[in-house]
Protein backbone atom coordinates (compact mmCIF):
# COMPACT_ATOMS: atom_id res chain seq x y z
CA UNK A 1 0.00 0.00 0.00
CA UNK A 2 1.12 3.66 -0.27
CA UNK A 3 2.28 5.72 2.40
CA UNK A 4 3.20 9.15 2.91
CA UNK A 5 6.71 10.20 2.81
CA UNK A 6 7.36 12.41 5.52
CA UNK A 7 10.66 13.30 3.90
CA UNK A 8 8.79 16.30 1.75
CA UNK A 9 7.87 18.02 4.55
CA UNK A 10 10.58 20.33 5.84
CA UNK A 11 9.30 22.00 8.69
CA UNK A 12 7.44 20.36 12.31
CA UNK A 13 4.30 18.68 11.23
CA UNK A 14 3.13 18.22 15.62
CA UNK A 15 2.68 19.98 18.49
CA UNK A 16 5.75 17.89 20.02
CA UNK A 17 7.67 20.98 19.54
CA UNK A 18 7.43 24.60 19.57
CA UNK A 19 9.76 26.29 17.19
CA UNK A 20 10.64 29.91 18.46
CA UNK A 21 9.60 32.70 16.96
CA UNK A 22 12.18 35.13 17.93
CA UNK A 23 15.57 35.60 18.79
CA UNK A 24 14.81 36.09 22.76
CA UNK A 25 12.77 32.76 22.50
CA UNK A 26 16.31 30.84 21.02
CA UNK A 27 18.11 31.83 23.95
CA UNK A 28 16.85 29.59 26.10
CA UNK A 29 18.01 26.56 23.73
CA UNK A 30 21.86 28.12 23.83
CA UNK A 31 24.35 25.61 25.11
CA UNK A 32 27.25 27.64 27.53
CA UNK A 33 29.91 28.73 26.75
CA UNK A 34 31.94 26.02 28.71
CA UNK A 35 29.65 23.46 27.14
CA UNK A 36 30.62 24.44 23.67
CA UNK A 37 34.57 24.56 25.29
CA UNK A 38 34.54 20.91 26.57
CA UNK A 39 33.25 19.98 23.47
CA UNK A 40 35.73 21.18 21.42
CA UNK A 41 38.16 19.74 24.16
CA UNK A 42 37.14 16.29 24.38
CA UNK A 43 35.11 15.68 21.47
CA UNK A 44 31.76 14.52 23.08
CA UNK A 45 29.56 17.11 25.18
CA UNK A 46 27.46 14.94 27.65
CA UNK A 47 23.67 15.24 29.55
CA UNK A 48 22.46 17.98 27.29
CA UNK A 49 18.62 17.72 28.06
CA UNK A 50 16.62 17.12 24.36
CA UNK A 51 13.56 15.62 25.51
CA UNK A 52 10.99 15.99 27.82
CA UNK A 53 8.82 12.60 29.82
CA UNK A 54 6.17 13.26 27.07
CA UNK A 55 8.53 13.42 23.93
CA UNK A 56 10.24 10.41 25.34
CA UNK A 57 7.09 8.59 25.48
CA UNK A 58 5.65 9.53 21.95
CA UNK A 59 9.15 8.30 20.43
CA UNK A 60 9.39 4.94 22.20
CA UNK A 61 5.86 4.39 20.75
CA UNK A 62 6.40 4.96 17.68
CA UNK A 63 10.30 2.67 17.56
CA UNK A 64 7.46 -0.15 19.09
CA UNK A 65 5.48 0.33 15.91
CA UNK A 66 8.29 0.66 13.35
CA UNK A 67 9.66 -2.66 14.60
CA UNK A 68 7.09 -4.27 13.14
CA UNK A 69 8.25 -5.22 9.29
CA UNK A 70 4.57 -5.07 8.64
CA UNK A 71 4.24 -1.60 9.48
CA UNK A 72 3.11 0.35 6.17
CA UNK A 73 5.62 2.95 5.82
CA UNK A 74 8.79 -0.28 6.02
CA UNK A 75 9.47 0.44 2.70
CA UNK A 76 10.62 4.08 3.45
CA UNK A 77 13.80 3.19 5.50
CA UNK A 78 17.25 3.56 4.19
CA UNK A 79 18.29 0.43 5.91
CA UNK A 80 16.58 -2.04 8.65
CA UNK A 81 18.19 -4.34 10.72
CA UNK A 82 16.04 -6.20 13.39
CA UNK A 83 19.60 -7.83 14.26
CA UNK A 84 22.85 -6.33 12.99
CA UNK A 85 25.00 -8.12 15.89
CA UNK A 86 27.76 -10.77 14.84
CA UNK A 87 26.96 -12.51 17.67
CA UNK A 88 23.67 -14.96 17.46
CA UNK A 89 23.09 -14.65 21.00
CA UNK A 90 22.79 -11.11 21.06
CA UNK A 91 20.64 -8.66 19.51
CA UNK A 92 21.29 -5.00 18.16
CA UNK A 93 18.22 -3.25 16.42
CA UNK A 94 19.57 -0.93 13.77
CA UNK A 95 17.61 1.57 11.21
CA UNK A 96 17.90 4.27 9.15
CA UNK A 97 15.39 6.42 7.71
CA UNK A 98 13.05 6.52 10.62
CA UNK A 99 12.34 10.50 9.77
CA UNK A 100 10.60 9.64 6.61
CA UNK A 101 7.68 7.42 8.50
CA UNK A 102 6.17 8.56 11.83
CA UNK A 103 5.48 11.97 12.91
CA UNK A 104 7.68 12.41 16.24
CA UNK A 105 10.60 10.88 14.52
CA UNK A 106 10.19 13.30 12.12
CA UNK A 107 9.96 16.11 14.67
CA UNK A 108 12.89 15.93 16.40
CA UNK A 109 15.02 16.76 13.66
CA UNK A 110 13.35 20.37 13.84
CA UNK A 111 13.70 20.53 17.74
CA UNK A 112 14.87 23.61 18.83
CA UNK A 113 17.11 22.34 21.67
CA UNK A 114 18.88 19.93 19.10
CA UNK A 115 19.26 22.66 15.62
CA UNK A 116 20.28 25.44 18.28
CA UNK A 117 23.26 23.32 20.11
CA UNK A 118 23.81 21.73 16.63
CA UNK A 119 24.83 25.14 15.10
CA UNK A 120 27.21 26.32 18.05
CA UNK A 121 28.92 22.95 17.92
CA UNK A 122 29.78 23.30 14.04
CA UNK A 123 30.93 26.56 14.79
CA UNK A 124 27.99 28.17 14.20
CA UNK A 125 26.91 27.20 11.03
CA UNK A 126 23.54 26.63 9.20
CA UNK A 127 22.89 22.83 9.57
CA UNK A 128 21.76 20.32 7.19
CA UNK A 129 20.36 16.78 7.97
CA UNK A 130 22.47 13.35 6.74
CA UNK A 131 20.31 10.89 8.33
CA UNK A 132 18.79 9.43 11.27
CA UNK A 133 19.80 6.32 12.80
CA UNK A 134 17.69 4.42 15.79
CA UNK A 135 19.24 2.01 17.83
CA UNK A 136 18.01 -1.04 20.15
CA UNK A 137 19.57 -3.25 22.52
CA UNK A 138 16.89 -5.51 24.34
CA UNK A 139 16.92 -6.41 27.76
CA UNK A 140 19.56 -9.04 28.91
CA UNK A 141 21.37 -9.78 25.59
CA UNK A 142 21.46 -6.38 23.77
CA UNK A 143 24.82 -6.78 21.72
CA UNK A 144 27.73 -4.33 20.61
CA UNK A 145 28.04 -0.99 19.13
CA UNK A 146 32.38 -1.72 18.31
CA UNK A 147 34.50 1.16 18.22
CA UNK A 148 34.57 3.35 15.74
CA UNK A 149 34.59 6.83 14.24
CA UNK A 150 31.28 7.77 12.31
CA UNK A 151 33.05 9.71 9.61
CA UNK A 152 34.80 6.29 8.78
CA UNK A 153 31.22 5.11 7.41
CA UNK A 154 30.50 8.42 5.68
CA UNK A 155 33.87 9.65 3.55
CA UNK A 156 31.37 9.28 0.57
CA UNK A 157 30.69 13.29 1.61
CA UNK A 158 33.14 15.89 2.14
CA UNK A 159 34.95 17.78 4.12
CA UNK A 160 34.69 16.29 7.38
CA UNK A 161 32.35 18.87 8.68
CA UNK A 162 29.87 16.40 10.53
CA UNK A 163 28.38 15.81 13.86
CA UNK A 164 26.33 13.15 15.87
CA UNK A 165 23.43 13.51 18.30
CA UNK A 166 23.00 10.59 20.36
CA UNK A 167 19.67 10.74 22.02
CA UNK A 168 18.82 8.00 24.84
CA UNK A 169 15.43 7.14 25.54
CA UNK A 170 16.13 4.89 28.42
CA UNK A 171 18.15 5.63 31.34
CA UNK A 172 21.79 4.76 29.73
CA UNK A 173 24.19 2.97 32.44
CA UNK A 174 27.35 0.89 32.51
CA UNK A 175 25.04 -2.39 33.12
CA UNK A 176 22.39 -1.65 30.11
CA UNK A 177 25.64 -0.78 27.64
CA UNK A 178 26.06 3.02 27.82
CA UNK A 179 27.97 5.00 25.13
CA UNK A 180 31.47 5.23 25.60
CA UNK A 181 34.14 7.55 24.53
CA UNK A 182 38.06 8.06 24.37
CA UNK A 183 38.00 11.78 25.00
CA UNK A 184 40.68 13.54 22.56
CA UNK A 185 40.45 10.89 19.78
CA UNK A 186 38.49 13.47 17.06
CA UNK A 187 42.49 14.67 17.00
CA UNK A 188 43.56 11.45 15.98
CA UNK A 189 42.77 11.62 12.25
CA UNK A 190 40.58 9.26 10.22
CA UNK A 191 40.86 5.55 10.89
CA UNK A 192 39.81 2.36 9.07
CA UNK A 193 36.96 1.10 10.07
CA UNK A 194 35.58 -1.86 12.14
CA UNK A 195 32.39 -4.18 11.52
CA UNK A 196 30.31 -1.48 13.59
CA UNK A 197 28.19 -4.80 15.09
CA UNK A 198 31.82 -7.13 15.55
CA UNK A 199 33.94 -7.36 17.81
CA UNK A 200 34.19 -4.79 20.13
CA UNK A 201 37.65 -4.27 20.33
CA UNK A 202 38.33 -4.38 16.34
CA UNK A 203 39.16 -0.57 16.29
CA UNK A 204 42.38 -1.57 17.97
CA UNK A 205 44.34 -3.47 15.08
CA UNK A 206 44.20 0.12 13.18
CA UNK A 207 45.89 1.84 16.15
CA UNK A 208 49.22 3.14 16.41
CA UNK A 209 51.05 2.26 19.50
CA UNK A 210 50.93 6.01 20.76
CA UNK A 211 46.90 5.55 19.98
CA UNK A 212 46.77 2.35 21.97
CA UNK A 213 48.67 3.98 24.80
CA UNK A 214 45.95 7.16 24.78
CA UNK A 215 43.26 5.09 24.29
CA UNK A 216 41.51 5.67 27.89
CA UNK A 217 37.59 5.32 27.31
CA UNK A 218 34.82 7.26 29.82
CA UNK A 219 31.49 5.58 30.89
CA UNK A 220 28.81 8.24 29.67
CA UNK A 221 25.44 7.65 32.02
CA UNK A 222 22.68 9.67 30.68
CA UNK A 223 18.89 9.91 31.41
CA UNK A 224 16.23 9.44 29.20
CA UNK A 225 15.71 12.29 27.18
CA UNK A 226 19.55 13.60 27.93
CA UNK A 227 21.48 13.45 24.58
CA UNK A 228 25.08 13.02 23.89
CA UNK A 229 26.42 15.01 20.96
CA UNK A 230 30.09 14.31 19.41
CA UNK A 231 32.59 14.90 16.56
CA UNK A 232 32.57 12.79 13.54
CA UNK A 233 36.38 11.83 14.65
CA UNK A 234 35.53 10.79 18.31
CA UNK A 235 35.83 7.39 18.78
CA UNK A 236 33.12 5.66 20.61
CA UNK A 237 31.22 2.50 21.16
CA UNK A 238 28.86 0.94 23.79
CA UNK A 239 28.58 -2.67 25.32
CA UNK A 240 26.06 -4.98 25.62
CA UNK A 241 23.32 -4.71 27.23
CA UNK A 242 23.17 -7.31 30.87
CA UNK A 243 20.24 -5.58 32.44
CA UNK A 244 16.49 -6.21 32.75
CA UNK A 245 15.95 -3.39 30.98
CA UNK A 246 15.93 -2.09 27.84
CA UNK A 247 18.57 0.68 26.24
CA UNK A 248 16.88 2.54 23.42
CA UNK A 249 18.11 5.87 21.44
CA UNK A 250 17.83 7.69 17.95
CA UNK A 251 20.40 9.36 16.42
CA UNK A 252 20.49 12.88 14.40
CA UNK A 253 23.30 12.92 11.72
CA UNK A 254 23.80 16.44 10.34
CA UNK A 255 26.63 18.45 8.75
CA UNK A 256 27.28 21.74 7.73
CA UNK A 257 25.70 23.54 4.95
CA UNK A 258 28.02 23.60 2.00
CA UNK A 259 29.48 19.39 2.52
CA UNK A 260 29.14 18.18 -0.93
CA UNK A 261 28.88 14.49 -2.37
CA UNK A 262 32.37 12.57 -3.42
CA UNK A 263 30.46 9.93 -5.16
CA UNK A 264 28.10 9.21 -8.33
CA UNK A 265 26.49 6.58 -6.12
CA UNK A 266 23.91 6.00 -4.25
CA UNK A 267 24.28 7.75 -1.06
CA UNK A 268 21.28 6.34 0.60
CA UNK A 269 19.39 3.39 0.03
CA UNK A 270 16.50 4.39 -2.71
CA UNK A 271 18.18 7.72 -2.66
CA UNK A 272 18.51 9.74 -5.95
CA UNK A 273 22.38 10.31 -6.47
CA UNK A 274 23.86 13.71 -5.81
CA UNK A 275 26.61 13.88 -8.56
CA UNK A 276 30.11 14.22 -7.05
CA UNK A 277 31.22 17.57 -6.31
CA UNK A 278 27.56 18.72 -5.82
CA UNK A 279 26.67 20.18 -2.76
CA UNK A 280 24.03 17.91 -0.46
CA UNK A 281 20.94 19.63 -0.45
CA UNK A 282 17.38 18.60 -1.25
CA UNK A 283 14.47 16.49 -0.17
CA UNK A 284 16.50 13.81 1.75
CA UNK A 285 19.07 16.42 2.94
CA UNK A 286 17.38 19.67 4.09
CA UNK A 287 18.28 22.58 6.09
CA UNK A 288 17.47 22.45 9.49
CA UNK A 289 18.60 25.74 10.95
CA UNK A 290 19.62 28.61 9.30
CA UNK A 291 20.94 30.85 12.18
CA UNK A 292 18.27 32.92 14.53
CA UNK A 293 16.49 35.20 12.56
Amino acid sequence: MSYKDLSTAHQLLSDLFKWPSSAAEWQQYKLSDEQVGFFKENGYLPNVKMLDEKQVEQIRNEIAELADVKHPGHHLFYEFHSNESADPSTILFHALGAWRITDGLHDVLWNPRFVMAASQLLGNVPVRFWHDQLFCKPPKKGGVVAWHQDYSYWTRTKPIAHLTCWCGLDDSTIENGCLQYVPGSQRWGLLDKPELAGNMMGIMDYLTPQQREEFRPVYVETKAGEAIFHHSLTLHGSSENKSDRPRRAFVLNVFEDGVKSDTDDELLAGVPAVPKGNKMEGQFFPLLFDGIK
